[in-house]
């Protein structure tokens, strides 16, 4: 069931194991935060507002930032970011009057946290 260990090396022994543990949750978290990223952007591509359908195909996900104990993602759009903001909240239109909102980005990001924060308990409970 067990090891049996020295008293002088019980120190070296559970560092080993925390290390080990650390080691395994840590992989599995950024592997939930690549699958909350393309989550996100599936989610977003799917409930964007369509007109030519180049604004929906737009939508990235980007390794902004990554080290040995974290992983950040960005999920964007490549080359039409000027109108996510214009879309999602609406705005002025030039003869006056105001265009509805297209909430799309604020919904995906809500599915994302959701599943994150369920991938990441999953991750910890299986070790």
């Amino acid at each position: 069931m067990g090891q049996t260990i020295p008293v002088g090396s019980l120190a070296a022994e559970v560092m080993k194991q925390l290390d080990d543990y650390a080691e395994l949750t840590t992989e599995g978290m950024k592997k939930a935060v690549n699958d909350a990223g393309k989550t996100v952007k599936k989610e977003i591509q799917a409930n964007a507002p369509v007109k030519s359908g180049k604004y929906a195909k737009s939508w990235t996900v980007k390794k902004t930032d990554e080290s040995s104990t974290k992983l950040e993602v960005t999920v964007h759009s490549k080359n039409r970011y000027q109108l996510a903001h214009l879309l999602e909240h609406g705005h002025a239109k030039r003869n006056g009057g105001r265009t509805s909102a297209q909430p799309h980005i604020a919904p995906a990001e809500e599915i994302g946290i959701e599943q994150l924060e369920k991938d990441i308990e999953r991750c910890i409970k299986d070790g």
